[in-house]
């Protein structure tokens, strides 16, 4: 028996265990966290689209009303957009697509990745699948049509390629929002003050706006958690005074706009209008401005609490508040270059402007929130340069915060602000990029109803005939302004584009070199028995993205120092394609050859939301879980040398060894000297020494490439890399038991 044991029987790969499948569902919040949520989420996620009454009726007539029942036209147009969009699209459809509670366009496409087999990196593992929140509740019925459809992605490298490309696209618009959000909003709500006083210039006015861009950027590393309840109370008030201003304006000037619910009004103003009526769209458009920040910033709260914000408090106070302005325009048609401050009840006005100053400012948290989380999600799989992300509450694990994009922002606002000067221009970029980002949301949905819900067809094409053609009707309207500031958001989205495609393509041709170049156990084990090689005390730890290997790294590591440590551990860190991964099963191990070798393969499993806690020792939780796989691994072993017999099963609940069969196998004391002997081995090499190994890997295009690919390559990439964080700071490995191995690819 024990011959067999210590043998060169390979045990499969061995997991922590599972928690009961229903204990591993998205956690039910209690009423009162839902509620405090809420509560927080109107601080966070809907300044920008309750600011939006200080500037949409302005960019829908630019050139003034020509006709008195336009009003109705526009108010109808507004009102159906705002019910359609923010509530039916994102309210009742979207958030119901959240991936484990997270939002944006990432994790739609990981929803989609984990369905069918779209990911362009070759690092699936077939344990991966056992992952508790891996496993997609797919309802039955319309199997065949899913099925086809999930069979026509996998076959298609071209639909893999556009998928990651729309993907792309809509994270560089919804960061492209994050720069353009905070500007319209505090520079129109700073415009205010020239109702006050002549001597405030458009100079001032604008300098006045970077002021306060510039303070708000620098409150941004406190959280999302303290900064939305701070901004909360202010926001509430503000929308009783949106709410308030508008049913005092619909009583005083035309009660009557409310038979602006009739979408004839629509068809009247389109007729009247033609042309002019289609290019009035783009300002309609911004009535729901900061709508997606719902969905990209649900990771900071949750369905629930979004939905009882939306309903009870936002969709209600902006709807109350256009009927106001409406029905003050049909009186003062002249003022609607100022609609929102002309329509403030005299006494009213200085603590309106206050609260519209401070409702911008929050405003522009929502995109700003928004572009971190989904920052963080595009890293998850190679589509982002390295940064740092800072968990901001260890409450709400969602809520993160980026320094390094924090301050690009800031310096894109500053510079868009100065710049443009004025609302109408902003609000030409601005209708771009909010009308590209919900249109890629609602694609990719599109895909997860037909092959992930299963939904009914006609359901599926009535969602593409009503939402989808308003949405596209939009984006043309918006596309007519691209020469009057829409290509801003362009150049946005293209150089963003330009870093993430450069970024992935690289990154993907570094793990297809490693995987065709890894160490085969053969040459391992020739390197471990080579007299010339010596085994020193200790652990080491080889950090690579390599997953089904050792690196080619190692090689390169032993040539130059030819020693070897006791115990090796490859660890590679691996993001899979869902929000977060239980911390019982993050850890997969393997072992590599003979046992005596003592040589391991570690996966470290992450979703894309998921972090490294900073407070627990890295390495030390990576030998109890080592020394966890040496036990269970030789109960295994057990197992399948017949050493029990019939008795021998896995706990199907956990997917480990039962405890009865533990019990039974651990009552000779020969065996549980054999697992105590390898656990005290391991502990005693921790104690004499740990090494962190980590690649620090040059990338050049090989000889005979052509000049784009040496471009892209030699210049583009190793810049970006220059300027990101380094290896070791995002595997948080401690200095002075650093050492790094550097090796040259040529892709």
């Amino acid at each position: 028996m024990k011959k067999e044991i210590a043998g060169e029987i390979e045990a499969p790969p061995v997991k922590e265990s599972n928690e009961s499948r229903a204990s591993l569902r998205p956690k039910q919040l209690g009423w009162g966290t839902i509620l405090q949520l809420a509560f927080q989420s109107i601080g966070v996620v809907y300044g920008d689209i309750g600011t939006s009454p200080l500037y949409t009726y302005p960019c829908i007539f630019p050139n003034g009303i020509k006709h008195s029942d336009d009003i109705l036209g526009a108010l109808s147009l507004i009102f159906y957009t705002i019910t359609l969009i923010p509530v039916v699209k994102y309210v009742l459809i979207i958030l119901e697509a959240n991936d484990n509670g997270e939002g944006g366009t990432f994790a739609l496409y990981s929803r989609i990745c984990r369905y069918a087999k779209v990911g362009l990196l070759p690092s699936h593992q077939a344990e991966d699948r056992d992952v508790s929140n891996f496993r997609l509740e797919l309802p039955n019925g319309r199997l065949r049509r899913a099925s086809r459809l999930k069979s026509a992605l996998e076959s298609s490298q071209f639909t893999k390629y556009f998928l990651l490309f729309v993907t792309m696209l809509g994270t560089s618009m919804v960061i492209g929002d994050g720069v353009l959000t905070p500007c319209i909003s505090v520079l129109s709500a700073v415009s205010g003050i020239k109702e006050a006083t002549s001597t405030m210039s458009e100079g001032r006015i604008v300098l006045a706006s970077i002021v306060i861009l510039v303070f708000l950027f620098l409150v941004q590393r406190f959280g999302t958690d303290k900064v939305g309840s701070t901004f909360a109370p202010i926001l509430i008030v503000w929308f009783f005074f949106i709410g308030g201003t508008g049913i005092y304006n619909f009583a005083k000037y035309d009660p009557s706009v409310i038979k602006a619910i009739n979408p004839k009004y629509i068809v009247d103003y389109f007729k009247r209008n033609k042309k002019e009526a289609w290019i009035s769209l783009g300002g309609v458009i911004l009535s729901i401005t900061g709508a997606e920040a719902m969905f990209a910033d649900l990771g900071h709260f949750s369905v629930r609490s979004i939905q009882i914000s939306m309903c009870s408090m936002v969709y209600p106070s902006i709807i109350l508040a256009y009927l106001g302005q409406s029905s003050y325009l049909r009186k003062h048609k002249v003022n609607v270059g100022d609609t929102f401050y002309k329509s403030i009840p005299g006494r009213m006005y200085w603590p309106t402007f206050v609260a519209a100053v401070l409702a911008a400012i929050i405003g522009s948290q929502a995109m700003i929130s928004a572009t971190f989380s989904i920052i963080q999600q595009s890293l998850s799989v190679g589509c982002f340069p390295r940064v740092k992300i800072i968990h901001t509450s260890s409450k709400y694990p969602g809520q993160v915060y980026i320094p390094e994009v924090n301050y690009l922002l800031m310096l894109a606002c500053v510079t868009v602000t100065a710049g443009f000067k004025t609302t109408q221009s902003i609000g030409n970029a601005y209708g771009i990029a909010v009308v590209f980002v919900m249109t890629l949301t609602s694609s990719l949905l599109v895909l997860i109803m037909v092959m992930i819900w299963k939904t009914h067809i006609l359901l599926v094409l009535s969602y593409v005939l009503v939402i989808g053609s308003v949405e596209l009707i939009y984006l043309s309207s918006v596309l007519y302004k691209f020469d009057q500031g829409g290509y801003l958001p362009m150049a946005f989205v293209a150089f963003l584009m330009t870093i993430m495609f450069v970024w992935n393509y690289v990154y993907r041709k570094k793990y297809t070199y490693e995987l065709e170049n890894k160490v085969s156990i053969e040459k391992l084990e020739e390197m471990a028995s080579n007299s010339n090689i010596c085994r020193i005390p200790g652990i080491a730890f080889f950090y690579s993205e390599l997953v089904q290997g050792i690196p080619p790294i190692f090689k390169q590591y032993v040539d130059t120092v030819p020693a070897l440590h006791s115990v090796l551990v490859f660890v590679s860190i691996n993001s899979l394609p869902i929000s977060k991964v239980p911390v019982e099963e993050r850890f997969l191990f393997r072992r590599i050859g003979a046992r005596g070798l003592a040589v391991f393969l570690c996966t470290v499993r992450y979703g894309y939301t998921g972090h490294r806690n900073e407070r627990e020792s890295f390495e030390r939780m990576l030998v109890e879980k080592l020394k966890f796989f040496v036990k269970d691994e030789f109960l295994l072993q057990s197992s399948v040398s017949g050493y029990i017999g019939e008795a021998s099963r896995k706990d199907e609940r956990t997917g480990n060894v039962s405890s009865e069969i533990t019990n039974e196998i651990l009552k000779e004391g020969e065996n549980r000297e054999v697992i105590e002997r390898e656990m005290e081995f391991v502990e005693r090499e921790f104690e004499a020494d740990v090494v962190h190994l980590i690649g620090e890997n040059e990338v050049v295009a090989k000889k005979g490439s052509h000049l784009a690919k040496r471009v892209l390559i030699d210049h583009v990439y190793n810049f970006i890399k220059r300027n990101s964080r380094r290896s070791n700071e995002v595997f948080g490995v401690p200095h002075r038991r650093l050492l790094k191995v550097g090796v040259t690819y040529e892709l």
